[in-house]
């Protein structure tokens, strides 16, 4: 596992059971200090915690916080023999309400979700679970037909003959060869992440995706823009009404969750507010870290005024 510079030293790792599997997770700080402990949930789905490492910072302001891999990633179970019928919502649900109840946490937490995880986060918002204080839904559309209607639309603004590539292969079949993955990159470099070079703990979640791509192919597909996978149809606009705690969003300039995939959030939670960054793309806490933290941080103590 990779560690992001300048963290504290994680004060307890394990892993709990989650039927017969095993969910890894890491506690940055004291889970019983008596503030709420921010819960990372992390993208893919078929990522990994380590990108979002840097927010372990906020416990160095008494902020407990818990990030873990979720089933078939990093330090969990991993299950490349299992099929599209395996991999669901409901499982990732049922994981992080096992974490939850399996680090004793369950009746007093935050949940912070990025991509994919800001979807799940918001679906398990949406069934209004007595402990949850707050919500945060950082760079996440909020539904994969809305993302799919963008990704056409950051297509066509890439480079002459970009996006011309990537048809053709995709039209063929070819998404794993050099000159595709190449393509790739161009879209990657404007709208998922601007740093140069991209930090450690983002790469180290690259390779573990490309260790064991099981997950991420099955409900996302070969890459952030070409969605083919069984999470392509997949909404939670209509839970959204349904949240009942203070929630921050939070979105870069030149995210690929375009303000389009981010606006019914905006629209449909009762009690929400956004934040803009004008300077990243979809790593907002990388790639403007301080005030990253300092928004964050703020809506952390917003929640026990």
């Amino acid at each position: 596992m990779a560690t992001a510079p300048r963290l504290a030293a994680p004060s307890a790792k394990g892993v709990l059971s989650f039927g017969e599997w095993h969910t890894w997770y890491r506690v940055t700080g004291d889970l019983r200090n008596g503030r709420p402990p921010l819960v990372v949930v992390h993208g893919g789905p078929g990522s990994t915690h380590d990108y979002l490492l840097r927010i372990a910072e906020l416990a160095e302001d008494g902020w407990p916080v818990v990030h873990y891999d979720q089933l078939g990633n990093g330090g969990s179970t991993h299950l490349p023999d299992r099929g599209a019928d395996f991999w669901t919502v409901r499982l990732f649900r049922d994981e992080l309400a096992n974490l939850l109840e399996g680090l004793g946490i369950a009746d007093d937490y935050v949940l912070f979700g990025h991509s994919w995880g800001g979807l799940l986060a918001a679906r398990h918002a949406a069934e209004r679970p007595t402990g949850l204080r707050g919500l945060v839904i950082a760079d996440s559309p909020a539904s994969y037909p809305l993302w799919l209607e963008e990704m056409k639309v950051l297509r066509a603004q890439l480079p002459p003959g970009v996006d011309d590539t990537l048809r053709r292969h995709e039209a063929a079949g070819t998404t794993d060869s050099e000159e595709y993955r190449e393509a790739v990159k161009v879209f990657y470099a404007r709208h998922v992440c601007r740093l140069r070079p991209w930090p450690r703990e983002f790469m180290a979640s690259f390779y573990e995706i490309s260790n064991d791509p099981t997950v991420y192919y099955t409900m996302n597909g070969p890459n952030e823009f070409h969605v083919i996978g069984t999470l392509k149809d997949w909404s939670v606009v209509e839970h959204c009404p349904d949240i009942a705690v203070p929630t921050l969003l939070i979105s870069g300039r030149h995210d690929e969750a375009t303000p389009v995939t981010v606006r019914p959030y905006a629209e449909h939670i009762p009690d929400v507010r956004w934040e803009l960054f004008e300077e990243s793309s979809h790593q907002p806490h990388l790639e403007e870290p301080e005030r990253f933290r300092t928004v964050l941080g703020e809506f952390l103590w917003s929640l026990s005024e």
